[in-house]
Order: structure tokens, then sequence, then C-alpha cells
């Protein structure tokens, strides 16, 4: 009963976001204008605004968070501890190290499609050195400290790309990368990245019974029938094409991946299997007001979404470690 209109109550919210996404900003639309717009009427302008600007720019900051709360999710309980997440845990830094390889070689410009598989690839390594690193130890603040030397070797790569960035323009590419944000997005990225969205989700879904038993601890879980090995490579998998297509759409985002999980876990009974979609679209909901609150804040340069993303998830990652000071590593 607890989490009966969660994911109603979620639905509903990540609608009002995305259309008040739509008439706030720099110049402010009706909700009249932006009911028109959609419908194809109205002042051209209008249509401009809301349709190639504001909606491929929520939807974008929306599926980026979805994609990052899922993985977080998936994640947490494939690894069975609760601050792990691809930012954490040096995934979304090398996946933004393989984009950043991407556009440094130009290989962007070939096809558009070099940008989101380069950075799945990116993250499914990753992802699959933090699988097997869990397996091997079993101390989280070990998990951890990998995750961190990950992490910290993907951005001195990245700062080595830029440090040798042919001009200011390839520069600025990789810099907005490493950064994160959404700002000019089109229907065409998001196709782009879509398939992998799609994919990887997809595969969280079907596979999410397995997180649920691997909550009983790995040798219960192979005693009621879970392949242990199976369970591992679809998680890596599905966790890593989420990832790698969220960075392909908006580079680099932290602490949406920990957080959104972390606050949806109470309303599901602490269930990994069913805190998927919650996580994701409470996920999502957090990026797109981040975005609005992007859009709104008064600054000379506009703030990147990541930046904003860091500075409120850090905190509450710093207050998520806190109330396990009583666990055991």
């Amino acid at each position: 009963m607890k989490n009966l209109p969660l994911i109603p109550i979620l639905i509903l919210a990540s609608i009002c976001a995305l259309f008040a996404a739509c008439f706030l900003g720099s110049t402010p639309l009706s909700l009249g204008q932006v009911f028109a717009a959609m419908a194809g009427g109205g002042d051209v302008g209008d249509r401009l605004v809301v349709w190639s600007i504001r909606l491929p720019r929520a939807l974008a900051a929306f599926l980026v968070g979805a994609a990052l709360g899922m993985s977080g999710a998936s994640l947490q309980g494939l690894l069975r501890n609760p601050l792990a997440e691809p930012g954490v845990l040096g995934v979304s830094a090398s996946t933004a190290l393989a984009a950043t390889f991407s556009l440094y070689y130009g290989l962007v410009a070939v096809s558009a499609w070099f940008l989101p598989i380069s950075a799945i690839i990116g993250a499914l390594a990753a992802t699959a050195v933090i699988s097997v690193s869990a397996i091997r130890v079993r101390s989280v603040v070990t998990l951890i400290l990998i995750g961190v030397g990950l992490s910290s070797f993907a951005g001195a790569a990245m700062s080595l790309l830029m440090n040798l960035a042919p001009n200011p323009f390839y520069l600025s590419d990789m810099i907005n990368w490493t950064l994160g944000s959404v700002a000019n997005r089109s229907f065409e990225e998001i196709g782009c990245a879509a398939p992998f969205l799609t994919a990887g989700a997809a595969i969280l879904f079907l596979t999410r019974r397995g997180l649920s038993a691997l909550t009983l601890g790995e040798e219960a879980a192979s005693g009621v029938g879970l392949d242990l090995r199976r369970q591992r490579i679809l998680t890596v998998l599905g966790a890593g094409l989420l990832t790698g297509a969220s960075v392909a759409l908006a580079g680099a985002i932290g602490f949406v991946g920990i957080v959104a999980p972390h606050l949806v876990r109470p309303w599901v009974g602490h269930d990994p299997a069913r805190s998927l979609i919650p996580a994701g679209l409470l996920g999502g909901l957090m990026l797109v007001l981040a975005d609005i609150a992007v859009r709104l804040i008064p600054t000379t340069n506009e703030l990147k979404l990541g930046v904003v993303a860091a500075l409120i998830g850090a905190p509450a990652f710093a207050w998520i470690a806190m109330q396990r000071r009583g666990s055991h590593d």
C-alpha cells in the first residue's frame, strides 16, 4: 500500500515538469501559447521555441535522469551497496572519456553514431571492471576506492586530451561533455540515443527479479535458481547501455543515480527490482527541474547542468553515506 500511488504521482509530476520546462525561460510563454504551439498553431516564433528548443531540451534532461536513476538502482541491487552508482564508481567519467576520445579524433564528423557508440563502449568497460571488483572484494570502502581510482584515471586522461586539443573549438566541445549539459539538444540527437536507452531499460526490467534474489546474498540467490553469472552480465550490459547513452546525450552528470534510488527505496520495501521504474521517473523529474533552474538562474553565462546536479547531489551523497555509519563494511 505504501508504494501504490508512487509511480502515478511521479508520472504526473514528470508531465507537469515537462510542460513547465516549455513555458519557463528567458522568454516566458503562457500555457495557452504552449498548448497552441504543441498543437501546431499559434505564432511561428512560439512553435520554434517550443519544438526546436525547449521541448527537446526537457525531454533530453528527463531521459538522461531516468537512465541514470535506473542505472543507479540496478548497480545498487547488483552490488548490494546503496552507495553504488555510475558517477561514484567511475563509470560516468570513463564514459565521458570515451566520448571525448571520439570528439578529439573527429570521429563524430564521420557519423553521429560514433559518439553514442564510443560512450557505450566506455560505460560497458568501466562497469565490467567494477562488477569484477565487486566479486573479488567484499569491502564497500575498497570498492568505492576502486571507483575513485577509475574516475581519477579517466579524468587525467581527459585532461591530457584537452591539453593536446588542436584548436579552441575541439577544446570547447570536450569541456562541455565533462561539465554536462542538455542545451541545444535536438530530436535527432535524442533519436540517436533512444535505441540504446530502450535496450538498456528493457534488459534491466526483464532481469529485475534477479536483483530481488540478490538481496538474500549470492549463495542464497544461487540456491533458489538464480544464474549469478548471467545476472551480472545482463545488469552490467543494461546499466552500461543506459549510462553510455546518457553521457552521449548530455555529458557527465553525477549523483542522480545515487540520490533517486535512495529516495524511492523506503517506498518500495527496499526491493531493488521494484525501485527501477520509480528511481528512473524520479531521476528524470529531478534533472528536468534542475535544468529549469539552470535556465532561470540569472547568470552571465548559463550554468552547466552537471555542475548544478553535483552541487545538489554531493551533499545528498554525503548525507546518505553518514546514514550508513552504523553499518559494517
